[in-house]
């Protein structure tokens, strides 16, 4: 009946001007996206397991960015893994952000 291995790629796109199938998508996403009346249907996949395995592929993205970027290589001592630097409890303080060189 359906398709049972489903791939789905999320790209993104500068502009939807002038593209009528691209302008009717983000028109229905919109309505989708603020429609508190709109009932969720996940038939094949529990939404918990999607949300899980988008935020894993995210995190995956956002490290091997890190990974190859020049800026922030002094952070990059501290919090070479994005995963790790996630799971932290850090309480952000004065101290902490302070960009004088020497003591307070």
């Amino acid at each position: 009946m359906g398709k049972t291995n489903w791939t789905i790629e999320f790209c993104w796109v500068k502009a939807h001007v002038g593209i009528q199938g691209n302008e009717l998508a983000d028109t229905l996403a919109k309505e989708a996206a603020t429609n508190a009346d709109l009932i969720e249907s996940y038939k094949k996949v529990p939404k918990n397991v999607m949300m899980s395995e988008l935020s894993e592929i995210s995190v995956e993205t956002w490290q091997r960015e890190w990974d190859l970027t020049t800026k922030g290589e002094i952070t990059k001592e501290y919090f070479p893994v994005v995963a790790d630097r996630m799971s932290m409890n850090i309480n952000i303080t004065p101290n902490l952000t302070n960009h004088n060189n020497g003591p307070r």
